[in-house]
């Protein structure tokens, strides 16, 4: 009898407020766990929470050394620190080795357990009523699909720098057989095909495309922004609830537009990110919620706006606290953080770089520095769940500027000037060619995935040079760009 290991997602209650209280349990039989619908859904739940752990999206992924290739961080004057070698990009580092496999091996062993539910669907999907089939097959294609991606973006060249180039294993099966490295373009390829099955899959189920579906606030169930009531905590079953923190219709819509710009499908690419934007289910957020000073009605991460977003339940001890002024506190010079944001120009608004970033001057080598508040929250309160990004509504609006721009100039610039006007900044740029947008568009993009894990993977799509924090930039090569394998890929049979 096979058993796995599973983190389990106990449902717990209080008052009007409704959460995950995240537990492990040692050993739990796969015949056992199939035998209910709850046990197909503490599966699927046990896979986010997997996901969410420190090595992945509750850190590494998002904050940690993706942030650090994209010089994002001021390690200068830091000797020791455990990112110094990584932000010289010294790939034989063996912290840098520890924390690269280690994501390897969380991110397969997710996809193992997509791939295990999978399986058991097949066999004992009868049990489930037909909603609940369609949507946990559908996320559990879409999680096994988001998960590839990122281990190619890591650990495979781009599609524009070598389509044919061999990339990672693509696993689809729950099995102790060594599955062969697929090329970045059959990778790519899969990928689409997984998430296409799970939009079509999931339409007529998710109860986030309902109309009466709306979008908001934890316990707030009135939103004098748009004048309704938010639904999401409303639901026939908790399992259905916060559909924004799990792999819902718009987040595989996202992540397709994502995938399928990186494999230069620019068509299809704006197809996708505009089903999200039109749907208008993600409200800009009120820049009254952002400036708030009160902390109960502080909005740091922008939260209307997630499409999709990981629940970290840690997330002020594991997540918040790396932004200290502890020697392996993570931080920004002063004047580097500056520029990122150009301040002394048309960022002089950007609420971005004045709700994020808080200045401490003259601490550690007498350097001035400014320390990331996006994950801070204090005692317990802000205005939303502990959530990390992972699919912003920005981030549709980028890929829809970039797509559109060439048969539509003017369409292609509105787009990016909707996002910087909802932060702070109203005058628009003005665009004058494709290689100018492609320019603030990285800029943008900088200044809008700090600490989220993403401007890596852009520099990467587009073979752009990384820049440096005060002029400058690295040069972009494959020797930066893509992570070595694990050595135990290479001596199990991947080379």
């Amino acid at each position: 009898m096979r058993y796995i290991w599973l983190i389990i997602g106990i449902v717990m209650a209080s008052s009007c407020k409704k959460w995950l209280d995240v537990k492990p349990v040692s050993q739990v039989s796969e015949e056992d766990l199939f035998k209910t619908e709850a046990g197909f859904e503490e599966a699927l739940t046990g896979i986010y929470s997997r996901c969410s752990a420190i090595e992945l999206y509750g850190f590494e992924l998002n904050c940690g050394f993706p942030e650090v290739l994209a010089q994002n961080y001021t390690l200068v004057g830091q000797d020791f620190h455990q990112y110094q070698q990584t932000a010289i990009y010294n790939y034989k580092d063996d912290d840098f080795i520890r924390r690269k496999d280690d994501v390897w091996r969380g991110l397969y062993n997710a996809i193992v357990n997509c791939n295990l539910l999978l399986e058991n669907l097949d066999k004992n999907g009868d049990i489930l009523t037909n909603d609940k089939y369609a949507i946990i097959r559908a996320e559990a294609l879409a999680l096994r699909a988001y998960l590839h991606f990122d281990v190619l973006r890591l650990f495979a060249p781009s599609f524009k720098s070598n389509a044919s180039a061999n990339a990672i294993p693509y696993v689809t099966t729950f099995s102790n057989k060594v599955t062969p490295l697929s090329t970045v373009s059959e990778t790519l390829d899969q990928i689409v095909a997984d998430l296409k099955q799970a939009k079509e899959i999931i339409r007529p189920f998710d109860p986030i495309l309902k109309a009466g579906y709306v979008t908001g606030y934890p316990w707030v169930y009135y939103d004098e922004q748009t004048g309704n009531d938010q639904t999401e905590d409303d639901a026939a079953t908790l399992f259905l609830t916060q559909r924004r923190h799990r792999m819902n219709y718009y987040a595989i819509c996202g992540a397709l537009a994502r995938v399928l710009l990186y494999a230069e499908q620019k068509e299809e690419a704006l197809q996708n990110a505009l089903e999200v934007i039109d749907s208008n289910k993600f409200p800009w957020t009120n820049n009254d919620n952002f400036i708030e000073s009160d902390p109960e009605k502080k909005d740091r991460i922008l939260y209307k706006e997630l499409v999709f977003a990981w629940y970290i339940p840690n997330m002020r001890t594991e997540l918040a606290n790396k932004f200290t002024t502890e020697a392996t506190g993570l931080f920004l010079e002063d004047n580097a953080c500056k520029a990122l944001y150009e301040t002394g120009g048309v960022g002089g608004d950007d609420n971005r770089f004045k709700e994020w970033f808080r200045l401490i001057s003259g601490t550690g080598n007498n350097i001035s520095r400014r320390h990331l508040q996006k994950y801070m929250r204090e005692n317990e309160i802000n205005r939303h769940f502990l959530v990390a990004p992972a699919i912003r509504l920005s981030e549709m609006y980028y890929i829809a500027s970039e797509c559109a721009y060439d048969a539509d100039p003017e369409k292609g610039a509105t787009y990016l000037n909707t996002v910087r006007s909802n932060r702070g900044m109203g005058t628009p740029l003005t665009i004058s060619n494709k290689e100018q947008l492609m320019e603030e568009l990285v800029k943008e993009a900088r200044k809008e995935f700090y600490a989220e894990g993403q401007i890596f993977y852009m520099y990467k799509r587009l073979n752009r040079g990384i820049t440096a924090q005060l002029g400058g930039n690295v040069p972009p090569s494959d020797q930066i760009f893509v992570l070595p394998l694990p050595d135990y890929e290479i001596e199990f049979g991947n080379r």
